[in-house]
């Protein structure tokens, strides 16, 4: 039991560290989002407002890359730059499409026509559910094997995520007989 206690406030230690440094950089790219939206709103794209959504979230898509890269998870950077740069990217337009979705919910669904609401379902309600939704994907998708590559830690990720464990027979003790198989033989 005490084994169960420290691996779980030292897996909630790191996390918050994450945590802590996800937010920072939420903070930036939340204020990098909400100037362009703003701006793009009632200027450029004015009448445009689900698109203007989309820009901003576009560039600040791309700060948000860059400093959780290079200082969020520095230390779990994969080697393969252009599949965590998919997975970043695509996790991120499914983050934006959240948001975007909460505009055009409030626009066309609720005849929220002002700047102000707009703004407030997509850089406060959409915000939430977007930003909870990358957290988890970047955690447990573009930076996946390194969970289970910490030290103390390996094979938590199924537990976290609710995988079974994958039993191979290269795993089973010596002597231990082969599992075998339940299936009923046809009849013929």
């Amino acid at each position: 039991m005490n084994d169960l206690w420290q691996r779980f406030t030292g897996l909630v230690s790191m996390l918050w560290r994450e945590v802590a440094k996800f937010g920072t950089v939420g903070a930036l790219a939340f204020v990098i989002d909400s100037a362009v939206f703003w701006w793009l709103m009632t200027g450029p794209m004015e009448g445009s407002n689900v698109k203007a959504k989309i820009w901003a979230g576009v560039v600040a898509t791309l700060f948000s890359w860059v400093a959780n890269r290079y200082w969020t998870f520095r230390h779990k950077r994969q080697a393969n730059v252009v599949r965590e740069l998919v997975m970043f990217l695509v996790m991120n337009a499914i983050g934006l499409g959240i948001q975007a979705g909460c505009v055009f919910i409030a626009q066309y669904l609720m005849g929220v026509t002002d700047p102000t609401g707009l703004f407030i379902a997509g850089n406060v309600i959409g915000l939430f559910f977007g930003t909870t939704f990358r957290y988890f994907a970047y955690r447990f998708w573009v930076f996946k094997d390194e969970l289970d590559a910490e030290p103390g830690y390996e094979g938590d990720i199924a537990l976290l995520t609710g995988q079974l464990p994958v039993l191979h027979h290269h795993d089973r003790h010596p002597g231990e007989p082969m599992p075998q198989d339940d299936a009923v033989t046809p009849e013929r």
